[in-house]
């Protein structure tokens, strides 16, 4: 049952002032047609040499931002009391909040009312308070999922060599979370069941490493019905991504398949309503996202691999003017290809009726390949307007043919 807003945040906020039983919150998501400061914020108290904060970690799109408020007033004023109520004026659509005893879910309707549901815990936890301790991840990196395929060792320590990997997979989680509460919320994905779960595909898999993560913390850890299928070209990753969801106790043909085919020409029925492609190399990528909208996706992340070939079309084309010293140098021309590229892109898509974001998914000490699109299905398709002008007149000015653009006709 939904109920007044401001009421059901004035409860949620006496439990984040609580510096003895909130164990942590996280706010995320926004209301409609408002946008907070913030993709995310989490909060939870820590013991310092200078006595109890409150520890908020606000995240953009590139970066953790964190700052420490003191619980204790000051001068009749309580930074931590003032850090909640700010947080609580931004337009978050939802609010996580566990305490030792209990767990709280707010959502923000359409209608701007709230809807709250409580679950009481079977035994009390106890808040860890500590201020040095590691950053709190979606799957830790002990997690079974991690230990199969081989980024952590048998006693689920990360091995060195695959800090980068872990760091992706994580970073590539919480951007997929934020995008299936957002869609979900904003009523462009539907509310799956047991019956009939959320169809999500993972076109190019390979050794499906992001596959089983997002399996991993959509069913395991969010309880969320999904179903996944990972699609790869090759028998060879067929089998092994079998033999690994064997060896993680997940039957085949029940929340995660793997299925041999292209891109391009892979069937699946019924359509998948998420569809992920990640760093699929050059054209692939034109291939995942014409193959989303032909399944008429809601949901699409794709993070582009290589952009060789709008690069080797610039090489043969004339330079417009005055442009010149843009691809003079080789390595300029091929940074102004990659940007070409996704702009393009995310123009194409946005005719096709999304509504497109391009943001950097993980740092790119990392990795180079850390740009992903974002495109949720909003409307019908644009045929005219000031979209498809500008998109005209960009390819017509470099003289070049997107790949995307062939594939969608």
């Amino acid at each position: 049952m939904s109920e007044p807003l401001l009421r059901a945040l004035n409860r949620m906020r006496g439990h984040l002032l609580d510096p003895d039983a909130l164990v942590k919150a996280v706010a995320s998501g926004r209301r409609k047609g408002e946008q907070p400061a913030w993709r995310r914020a989490e909060l939870r108290y820590v013991d310092l040499k200078a006595g109890r904060h409150l520890q908020v970690t606000t995240y953009d799109e590139t970066q953790a931002h964190t700052a420490n408020h003191a619980v204790a007033p000051s001068d009749g004023q309580s930074p931590a009391r003032d850090a909640v109520d700010a947080l609580l004026d931004e337009p978050f659509g939802n609010w996580h909040v566990d305490t030792t005893t209990q767990s709280h879910q707010l959502r923000v309707t359409k209608k701007l009312e709230a809807v709250v549901h409580t679950t009481d815990r079977t035994e009390p936890v106890e808040a860890e308070r500590g201020h040095d301790r590691d950053k709190a991840r979606l799957l830790p990196e002990d997690d079974p999922v991690f230990v199969a395929l081989g980024i952590s060792d048998e006693a689920g320590r990360l091995k060195p060599s695959r800090q980068a990997k872990y760091r992706q997979v994580e970073e590539f989680l919480r951007l997929l979370d934020a995008s299936i509460t957002e869609a979900l919320d904003k009523g462009h994905l539907r509310r799956p069941t047991a019956d009939d779960p959320l169809r999500i595909v993972d076109l190019g898999c390979g050794n499906a490493t992001l596959t089983f993560a997002a399996e991993r913390f959509l069913a395991g850890v969010r309880g969320l019905p999904v179903r996944l299928t990972g699609v790869d070209v090759k028998e060879q990753s067929r089998e092994h991504n079998a033999a690994v969801a064997g060896q993680l106790g997940v039957a085949a043909g029940q929340n995660l398949s793997f299925v041999v085919g292209t891109i391009g020409g892979v069937v699946l029925d019924p359509a998948p309503e998420v569809v992920l492609a990640l760093h699929a190399c050059d054209t692939a990528t034109d291939e995942a996202l014409a193959q989303a909208v032909a399944w008429g996706a809601q949901l699409v992340l794709a993070a582009p691999c290589c952009h060789h070939d709008i690069a080797a079309q610039l090489r043969r084309a004339p330079t417009p003017a005055p442009y010149a010293m843009l691809t003079r140098h080789g390595i300029l021309r091929e940074r102004l290809a990659d940007t070409l590229t996704d702009g393009l892109r995310a123009s194409l898509m946005r005719q096709q009726g999304y509504r497109v974001d391009v943001v950097q998914f993980v740092e790119s000490q990392h990795t180079p390949r850390n740009t992903m699109l974002r495109a949720v299905r909003t409307g019908a398709p644009v045929r005219g307007g000031s979209v498809r002008k500008e998109y005209d007149e960009l390819v017509a000015t470099w003289g070049i043919r997107p790949r995307l653009a062939e594939l969608l006709g």
